[in-house]
Order: structure tokens, then C-alpha cells, then sequence
């Protein structure tokens, strides 16, 4: 981008006369290979001269351009030149027009070059006519030799570099439009909006729109509009509201605009409260609403502002029926799901490829493989995205077997075909399979990995534990062109931790730009696991330094790490710590960490008020833990409630037993030793018998 604003720069603004922009044309033209296609001509009858024949020669031209009828306006063309018209300007104009309209620039260009009379106006067809086939270079070295620019070339190549997503450079063109002193008009000042959305912040919207009010064209209600639009679009709601208020023209853009913005920053009362002022909604309006409601996770609300767009005769969007959908899918709602399949079915929208995708995913995630197969077996079994919907959901159910023969079947993988298989080898314990069609993938495979598929990889590795394995997919890494995101990065960190090298997990976290949780969260966990709890809380409080926000994992580390530290007081801290300053409900996994840290500083009565007051059942892996820690204090009385509650969750559990009759032993009373050896043989409790691995 910054080679683009250079050289945007750097040009030469040279004035160049006719005759040298036509031999520059000639230049442009002769590094392009000219078009020999000629299209057969069909009968058009322009016979006869009238007084206002350029008049009617105008207008056909118009009209082939605006119909795309490149035949008629090649035979207009002949009837000019033998007519001798072609000296016309405004008629040659018009040819020029025609051939850049209809994408015929091999055409346009030979015109360009004939053209006896060259004006402003003929450089600006033919600067918009490279502009149209995305030719931006041509059009910005025939732009450089105009000799004279105006406001409607610069507005043209302003909008084609905005239109490919190059903000940058079209900001530089309006820059240099303001300081030659050319005036610009409201298609120029909306376009350049439009453009400072992408880039700019809450100054650059006030700095426009001081400039519209400035030069009075604020009143243009698309001028407003795309103001409004980037206030939206930098959070400036507040600013969006008042301009809003003030203007003097709304149409209905202006509202969804206004609407769009409250929806997207989750004030959905306020959209609601906006949507009820609108006299006529549009599909937009309606759509605005439900995608809102959908963000916010409230499905029914959503599905009653769809029910009341239908019985407002509004029919629904493809894209609409998706996102309710998939919705629907996030919520584990079947039944909702299945009455937007009836209605998919109704409105013929299961007709489309990507909607019967969804269609296969809701059903996927609802856990009914049966009805998603006979959903992918009625589709287009050739569609990709089908088929990638159809291997995603095997894998999600546990079948890995099924989702590997879909996978087999499809003859053009994609990388989601190969992440989502990939993934599901990882994710079912059978790293060394994930491994293998790794390698598959990257030897006989046209696609190439991707970052996550990446992830996928690195998360097998550290169920294998293989460091060798580790280092020869990092080095791949390296090789490639992939662009290694946070989420990789912590995978990376996650396998060296996990394959015993905390020292290279360090050296990797602190090489990369870490600017969102994942990295902090795997070198945090890692350092506690390994038994680091200095490092790992030193860690966290360099994290409280940034702006960055810790979230569930990164306590469930910190909590670790002043278990293995004996840190009782600073646990207890951060414990509270998290719902007060951070507003993370503690799960079962900090109560568990907590539980573990006051059973091991033998403060056996606090881990019991503790598990007391959760929020969620305890389960045995905690009840286990006050168990081992009362045998260790020799506390009977907690020793019988751990072991009654685990009694309860797990009757066969025979280890909670054990220790229950190790606790009765060490205290002298054998006959409740006795008691518990009985219980457990007429129960057929099983547990895990001694054995020496030696005699």
C-alpha cells in the first residue's frame, strides 16, 4: 500500500496536448494484445440524411451502449465513417462511449487514436472505460496525460480505486484534487466518504463533513447517507444519532443506515425502538432487525420479527433463511430448525447449493446424521460445500470412519475438505492419522495448507507428545507462505509446552506480536503445568499491563499455577478477581482449581464451604480431591461426606472406596475397614488392583 501511495507521489504531473496523449494511448495500446474477434453483423438499416442525423445517431449509440448490443453499434460505426460523421466530435464521442460500455477497449482505443477531435470529454470515456475493466494502471497513465483534469475524471479513478478496495490510493487522488484547487461535486465528496469509511477514525469523519457543509452539499440526502455510514462504522453512535436528527432528507437508506449501526453495536432497543418509526421497511429494514436479534443470541425475538415481515406479505432472503438457520443450529433448537427447513422447502429455496449446505449442518449439529445423509443424498452430490457440510458433521458426531469415506468420494477437495478431516483425526484421539493425511496433503494434493490447518496439526503433535514430530512441522511453517495468526501462534507455544520444551514455547511467544488472549492463555497454562508458577504468574501480570482482556483459560491457568505454589491468599485474590473486575462467571474448572489449592494448604473446611456454595454440582474429580486431601489430614468426618457425594454421582466408582478404607485404617477403626471391604464385594465394585511389574 505504501509503494501505491509512493507512487502515486512520485508521478509527473505533466500538461500533454492531444496529439501527445494519443501517441501515448498508441503506447498503452501496443503493451495489450489487441481483440481480433469481430462479431458477424446483423441487418440494421440507417438510411437517408435529415437534418438531425447526428441527433439520431447519438441516441442509437446510447442505446446500444446502455443494451450491450455490440453488432448494431459496430454497423452505427461503419454508417459513420462512410458518411463521413467520424470528424463530429460529439458523434466520434459517442462511438467511443459505446465501445467502452461494452468492454470492446481494443475498439475504444483504435478510436481513441483516430479521434479528430479530441476533448476533456473523450479522455474521460476512455479513462472510465479502463476504470470499468479494472485496468487501473492504463487509466492512471492516461489519467497523468490529460491536458486538463477535471472534477469528473478524478471522481471516475477516485471511484475505481475505491471500488477494488484500494482506499489508499483513492484518498491520495482526492488529495491531489484539493490541492490543484479543483472543485469537487457530491459524487465525488460521496465516493470519498465511502472510501474514508475503510480507513479513517471519528476526525476524519467530522473533518468530511465540515467539508460538505462547507461547500453546501450536505443537503444531498447520499452525501448525508454515506456520512451517517461512517460514523456507523467508527462507533460513533452518538455523532450517527445527531446527524440523523438534523437532516433535513431521509429515505429509506438513511434509516436502515441508522438502523444498521444500532444492530451492529448490540443496542437493539434502540434499532427497535428506531424500526417502529419507519412508515415503509423494505426487506433491508426487516433483515436489519433479525440479523440483530441473531447477534444478540435471542433467536424466538428474531423469529417473531420474521413471522411479522410475513404477515406483512414481505417474502423472506436466501441469505436470511441461512442466517436463521444456522442460528438455529448455535441454539440446539430442532424444532425451530425443522419448521425454517418447511419453510425453505415452501418459498423453493432449497434449490440453492449453499442453503442446502446449511441444511446439512443444522442437522449435523441437532446430532440426526440420519436425516442430514438424506438431506445430502435429495442435494447436488457434486456440490463441494454439501459435501465438506456432510464430512464436518460425521466428525462432529464421533463417526470418523463415515466422515473419511465422504472424504475419499470427493474428487475436488478443497482445504475445507481437508481441514475439516484433518481436524477430526486430532480431535478423536488419533493424532498419527491426522499426521499421515497431513503429509497426503501436502505431497499429492493441488491445495496447500492453510493456517488452520496448521492448528489441526500442531494440536495432534501435542497429543502425541512427539517433539521431533513438532519441529519438522514448524520448520514447514517457515518454508511456506503461510501467515502464522494468534491462534496458530498458541498452538505453536501449546505443542512445545505439551512435548516438554518450555524453553522454545517461551523463545516462540515472545518472537511474535501477541495481541489477542490465545498466545498469553497457552504459555501461561504451559508454564503452570510444567510446575513454572513464578513464570506463569509473571506472565499474567505482564498481561494486565496490556490492553488486552484475559478470559476463562488464562484464570484457569493462574489458578494452577498458585496451586503448585501453595499460593492460598493470591489464589483467593485472582479467584474474585475475575467476576469483579473482569466479569467471568467462575466454572467447574476454577472451583476445581480453588478446591485443590485449599486441600493441599489443608484447609479442609473452607474447600468444603466452598464446593458448598458453587453454583454448579460438584463432580468426583473434585469430591476426589477433598477425599485425598482428608486421608492426608486424617480428617474422618470430611473423608465420609467425599466419599457418600462421589457414592451418589458414580455408585461404581471403586477408588472413592479405597480411599475411603485407607482413612478408616490409618484412624484405628477396623471395623469400618471391614464394613467397606464388604460393601464393595457385594456391590462388585471394581477397582484397580496392585501388581509389581518385577517379580
Amino acid at each position: 500500500m505504501i509503494k501505491s501511495i509512493q507512487f502515486l507521489r512520485s508521478r509527473r504531473y505533466e500538461v500533454f496536448s492531444p496529439q501527445q496523449a494519443r501517441c501515448f494511448s498508441v503506447s498503452i495500446t501496443r503493451s495489450r494484445q489487441p481483440s481480433t474477434t469481430v462479431s458477424s453483423p446483423t441487418h440494421f438499416d440507417f438510411s437517408g440524411e435529415s437534418p438531425d442525423a447526428e441527433r439520431t445517431l447519438v441516441s442509437a449509440l446510447g442505446s446500444c451502449a446502455s443494451n450491450n448490443d455490440v453488432t448494431c453499434g459496430r454497423q452505427i460505426h461503419c454508417r459513420v465513417l462512410k458518411s463521413g460523421l467520424d470528424s463530429n466530435g460529439f458523434i466520434c464521442n459517442s462511438v467511443l462511449n459505446m465501445y467502452t460500455k461494452c468492454r470492446l477497449l481494443a475498439d475504444a482505443e483504435s478510436v481513441f487514436r483516430s479521434h479528430a477531435k479530441l476533448d476533456s470529454a473523450s479522455f474521460n470515456i476512455m479513462v472510465d472505460g479502463y476504470v470499468r475493466s479494472r485496468r487501473l494502471g492504463d487509466a492512471l497513465k492516461l489519467f497523468d496525460v490529460m491536458p486538463e483534469r477535471s472534477c469528473v475524471c478524478y471522481t471516475t479513478l477516485i471511484k475505481g480505486y475505491a471500488q477494488n478496495d484500494r482506499w489508499s490510493e483513492a484518498m491520495e487522488l482526492f488529495r491531489e484534487m484539493r490541492v490543484w484547487g479543483i472543485m469537487l461535486n457530491e459524487v465525488t465528496l460521496a465516493t470519498v466518504i465511502s472510501t474514508c469509511s475503510h480507513l479513517g477514525g471519528i476526525w476524519d469523519c467530522r473533518m468530511l463533513q465540515c467539508l460538505a457543509m462547507k461547500l453546501k452539499l450536505d443537503d444531498w440526502v447520499f452525501v448525508s447517507t454515506n456520512l451517517l455510514h461512517m460514523y456507523c462504522v467508527c462507533s460513533c453512535l452518538k455523532d450517527a444519532r445527531k446527524m440523523f436528527d438534523e437532516m433535513s432528507e431521509r429515505n429509506l437508506v438513511t434509516w436502515n443506515v441508522m438502523l444498521n449501526g444500532y444492530s451492529k453495536a448490540g443496542l437493539i432497543d434502540q434499532a427497535k425502538e428506531l424500526f417502529d418509526q419507519i412508515t415503509e421497511k423494505d426487506i433491508v429494514s426487516w433483515g436489519t432487525m433479525i440479523d440483530g436479534y441473531l447477534r444478540k443470541n435471542q433467536l424466538d425475538e428474531a423469529l417473531v420479527f420474521y413471522t411479522e415481515m410475513l404477515r406483512s406479505g414481505m417474502k423472506p432472503s436466501e441469505v436470511m433463511m441461512v442466517d436463521l438457520l444456522s442460528a438455529s443450529a448455535r441454539s440446539a433448537d430442532s424444532l425451530k430448525g425443522l419448521q425454517l427447513h418447511g419453510s425453505i422447502v415452501k418459498t423453493g429455496f432449497d434449490c440453492y447449493d449453499f442453503l442446502q449446505a446449511t441444511i446439512i449442518h443444522f442437522y449435523a449439529v441437532s446430532s440426526n446424521m440420519e436425516l442430514a445423509l438424506q438431506q445430502f443424498e435429495a442435494s447436488v452430490k457434486d456440490h463441494i460445500a454439501s459435501r465438506n457440510a456432510l464430512i464436518a458433521g460425521f466428525v462432529k458426531n464421533g463417526m470418523i470412519e463415515q466422515a473419511r469415506e465422504v472424504f475419499d468420494q470427493t474428487h475436488d477437495k478443497d482445504i475445507f475438505s481437508w481441514n475439516a478431516m484433518i481436524s477430526g483425526y486430532a480431535q478423536s484421539l488419533s493424532p498419527r492419522l491426522a499426521l499421515l493425511l497431513f503429509r497426503e496433503m501436502i505431497s499429492s494434493s493441488q491445495v496447500k495448507p492453510d493456517a488452520i490447518t496448521m492448528v489441526s496439526v500442531f494440536s495432534g503433535i501435542s497429543s502425541l507428545g512427539s517433539l521431533e514430530e513438532g519441529k519438522r512441522a514448524h520448520d514447514y511453517l517457515n518454508r511456506t507462505s503461510i501467515l502464522p495468526n494468534d491462534n496458530l501462534t498458541a498452538a505453536i507455544i501449546d505443542m512445545y509446552a505439551k512435548c516438554g520444551s518450555l524453553e522454545t514455547a517461551l523463545t516462540v511467544f515472545r518472537q511474535t506480536k501477541n495481541i489477542t488472549i490465545s498466545p498469553w492463555n497457552a504459555i501461561i497454562c504451559g508454564s503452570a503445568t510444567h510446575g513454572h508458577a513464578k513464570l506463569a504468574l509473571e506472565l499474567y501480570s505482564e498481561l494486565q499491563s496490556l490492553p488486552i482482556k484475559p478470559n476463562s483459560i488464562t484464570f484457569v491457568g493462574v489458578l494452577s499455577a498458585c496451586c503448585h505454589a501453595g499460593l492460598v491468599e493470591l489464589g483467593k485474590t485472582y479467584f474474585k478477581s475475575m467476576k469483579n473486575s473482569y466479569g467471568i462467571d467462575p466454572d467447574i474448572k476454577h472451583y476445581g482449581c480453588m478446591v485443590d489449592l485449599l486441600c493441599k494448604a489443608g484447609r479442609l473446611e473452607e474447600a468444603k464451604e466452598m464446593i458448598k456454595k458453587m453454583p454448579v454440582k460438584a463432580d468426583v474429580i473434585i469430591w476426589g480431591m477433598l477425599l485425598s486431601a482428608s486421608r492426608i489430614d486424617g480428617n474422618v468426618e470430611v473423608a465420609e461426606l467425599a466419599a457418600a457425594e462421589i457414592a451418589e454421582i458414580d455408585p461404581s466408582h471403586g477408588g472413592c472406596k479405597v480411599l475411603l478404607s485407607n482413612v478408616y485404617a490409618d484412624a484405628g477403626r477396623w471395623e469400618d475397614v471391614a464394613l467397606v471391604r464388604q460393601e464393595m464385594r457385594t456391590r462388585d465394585v471394581e477397582w484397580s488392583r496392585a501388581f509389581s511389574g518385577v517379580v
